[in-house]
């Protein structure tokens, strides 16, 4: 038997609690620059407790195909990936600025 989500009550396969998340929040990117002029594309305003971070992350270095990793809640992708980020993005739910 199938576990059942403590928060919708349905089964881990039909759990709908993380798409729900996704669509309540909204998400900025923006590239910022650090050192030797190299640019970083920013995706902040995630809540962690509902969203698995790592694996959003991992999905976005390789749709990318940069580097990347997680910092204080957000996302940060080796390049300038504005355009490619938000799309994938938007792909998944999430509400973007």
């Amino acid at each position: 038997m199938s576990e059942i989500c403590p928060v919708c009550g349905l089964p881990k396969e039909l759990c709908v609690c993380e798409k729900i998340a996704r669509e309540g929040q909204e998400i900025e990117i923006y590239t910022e620059r650090r050192r030797y002029g190299k640019l970083m594309t920013v995706v902040s305003g995630m809540d962690s407790s509902d969203i698995d971070i790592d694996g959003l992350c991992r999905d976005l270095k390789k749709y990318c195909a940069c580097g990347g990793t997680v910092k204080d809640k957000k996302i940060e992708l080796q390049g300038d990936h504005k355009a490619k980020a938000k799309k994938r993005l938007e792909e998944l739910g999430f509400t973007v600025k």
